[in-house]
């Protein structure tokens, strides 16, 4: 192939996306639908980025099995049943090179079908409009663009004292590399991928024990989901330590050795260090074409998702919070229609939040803390899913629908849900939410009989019942 310019540039592309993840992904596949002449850049072997490989969908094959185990104990009198010794971390994400299997080859035919070049290799920045692509097998070649996308996510935090070596003390990219099931395990971190973990292996009777500097886990999300988390957390037998900082992490030859500033000592069989993720732009030579990253580490973009590059653009994990595979996939949509003006409307702020931890946990729009900081007093109504028929068909404990609405009782302003299930029935909410809905939706809406759905209509009622007491006082 002949060289084009002084770069000696092999070919010319409107669009580069750096990064195959769910952002880069759809931005590539947005743009090339706009007739873009578009390069997909990944460094690994594999389409999907860390979120198919490394973190959601095997993470999530493992949380279906847990909850496959959990059934088996609380139908004990149907079976006889109990997890072998030694057990390999390979039977319990089986299927997992099938799901893999099958989402690359899914996603290879959608970048087929667009004619998006797919380019495997590491892409440093020369310029503004040239990058160079390192290439696992054969020499580095030059490519230019007219526009660029950087969606290259995000990696594991270390914390200087924390010596991950990915056989016994792992971070959120290695976890799954262990061979067996063990028998105890530190989580370091009081966040998603920490509780998310945490349950998990704890429903799979791993002696699990959490620690983190702040009193309770999951801090962002409304205190009645974390306080139903945490007690379904220790009935199962997890131990829960906050107000505690990590001192020193080590390796003793036979346990890991986890010592606290105050003096407590926990020992176990392995280490999960879930202490946050970091914008993934260690590679990209960004000093080249003068990007500078933010405080946090990230890259900071306008609403239009433009970096103080005119011709660059970011999306996902690797610009910060919320930092959702569901998010990035419309950020990634958004940022190609940004970059050609195609006129497109404001991104909704009613994005789900959704934690697939055991039990699940969602929430959408305003907790009751944030509700009653912004407006005052607020009305909320609350359903117990053991109060439920079908929560009670199903077993369902620690599960709870609740529903936040102005002093009045009418305007709905969030809607919070913890319990097997809660990522689905979010989104019943969330287009109440949008369409700007009042309250008594959901007494007015009839749902199937027996479902968890019921709940709305529940957690509805006792709000309109508020409603109705305080029109009588007042």
């Amino acid at each position: 192939m002949k060289t084009s310019d002084e770069h000696g540039s092999e070919e010319k592309f409107d669009l580069i996306v750096i990064g195959s993840g769910p952002a880069g992904q759809k931005s590539a596949v947005q743009a090339a639908k706009l007739g873009k002449r578009v390069a997909l850049v990944e460094r690994d072997r594999y389409l999907g980025g860390a979120c198919v490989h490394r973190g959601t969908i095997p993470s999530k094959t493992l949380r279906e099995n847990a909850l496959r185990v959990t059934h088996m104990r609380a139908n004990a009198k149907l079976s006889n049943f109990s997890l072998s010794e030694n057990l390999e971390m390979s039977v319990l994400i089986n299927r997992l090179d099938e799901v893999l299997k099958a989402h690359d080859g899914y996603m290879e035919k959608q970048i087929s079908r667009n004619h998006i070049t797919r380019l495997h290799g590491c892409a440093e920045f020369i310029d503004k409009h040239h990058i160079k692509l390192i290439r696992p097998l054969g020499e580095p070649i030059t490519l230019e663009a007219t526009q660029f996308i950087i969606a290259t996510g995000s990696y594991p935090r270390a914390p200087k004292n924390i010596p991950v070596d990915h056989e016994h003390i792992y971070d959120s990219d290695s976890i799954l590399s262990m061979l067996y099931l063990p028998k105890s395990l530190t989580v370091l971190g009081g966040g998603v991928i920490a509780s998310e973990y945490a349950s998990i292996f704890q429903a799979l009777d791993v002696k699990v024990t959490m620690v983190d500097k702040y009193p309770q886990p999951l801090g962002f999300l409304d205190s009645d989901l974390t306080h139903h988390f945490v007690h379904a957390y220790e009935t199962m037998g997890g131990r829960w330590v906050g107000n505690t900082q990590v001192s020193k992490v080590f390796w003793d030859g036979t346990q890991i050795v986890t010592e606290c500033e105050d003096g407590n000592i926990i020992y176990s069989e392995k280490l999960l260090c879930a202490a946050g993720r970091i914008g993934n732009t260690r590679s990209l030579r960004l000093e080249n074409i003068g990007l500078a990253l933010n405080e946090s580490g990230l890259i900071a973009v306008n609403e239009n998702l433009q970096t103080d590059v005119d011709n660059i653009y970011a999306a996902g994990d690797v610009i910060g919070p919320p930092a959702l595979a569901s998010t990035a996939m419309e950020q990634g949509r958004r940022v190609s229609c940004n970059a050609y003006q195609v006129p497109i409307g404001n991104m909704s702020k009613m994005i789900p939040t959704g934690i697939y931890g055991i039990p699940e946990l969602s929430a959408v729009g305003l907790s009751e803390d944030a509700a009653r900081k912004q407006y005052g007093d607020v009305t909320v109504g609350k359903a117990l899913f053991e109060e439920i028929a079908r929560g009670q068909i199903s077993g369902i404990q620690d599960g709870m629908l609740k529903i936040i609405c102005d002093s009045e009782g009418r305007r709905l302003l969030g809607i919070m849900i913890v319990g097997e299930g809660a990522t689905e029935l979010v989104h019943i909410g969330q287009m109440a939410l949008l369409a700007n809905a009042d309250v008594d939706i959901f007494v007015e809406s009839i749902f199937n009989f027996p479902t968890l759905a019921e709940a709305y209509r529940v957690a509805a009622l006792a709000v309109i019942g508020q409603r109705k007491k305080k029109a009588n006082v007042f």
